[in-house]
Parts: structure tokens; C-alpha cells; sequence
């Protein structure tokens, strides 16, 4: 059962715990980045004019079709 819920996902992409782990890592990372952006944004709107909408872009490019 246990084994069920830590490995069933990251095989469903081909990956392994730690592979996955690293990669949602990074993919949080990359938020983070994308939302203080964002933020920046939000009260200084001549600074990050697009860097928000394209990490967003890049993410769902790299991730869309993983484990099909």
C-alpha cells in the first residue's frame, strides 16, 4: 500500500521517486519565481510584463504530455 502511493505516480511518468521528486522541485521553484514576479507586477507594472505568463508557458510545455 505504501509503496502503491509513493511509486505508483512518478512510474506514471517514467521516473523514479527521486527523479520525480527533483523534477517537482524545480517545477515549484519555477513558480515561485513566476508568482513573485507576478507580485512585482502587481504594484510595479513596468517591471515583469510578461516573465509570469511565460515561466506559466514554459512549465506547460515541458510537462502536458508527460507519461503518454
Amino acid at each position: 500500500m505504501l509503496t502503491k502511493l509513493f511509486l505508483e505516480h512518478p512510474r506514471s511518468v517514467n521516473e523514479s521517486y527521486v527523479e520525480h521528486a527533483a523534477f517537482a522541485g524545480r517545477f515549484s521553484l519555477a513558480l515561485f519565481g513566476a508568482a513573485s514576479a507576478a507580485l512585482v507586477h502587481a504594484v510595479l507594472p513596468f517591471c515583469f510584463k510578461t516573465t509570469a505568463s511565460r515561466t506559466v508557458a514554459a512549465l506547460y510545455a515541458r510537462t502536458h504530455n508527460r507519461g503518454q
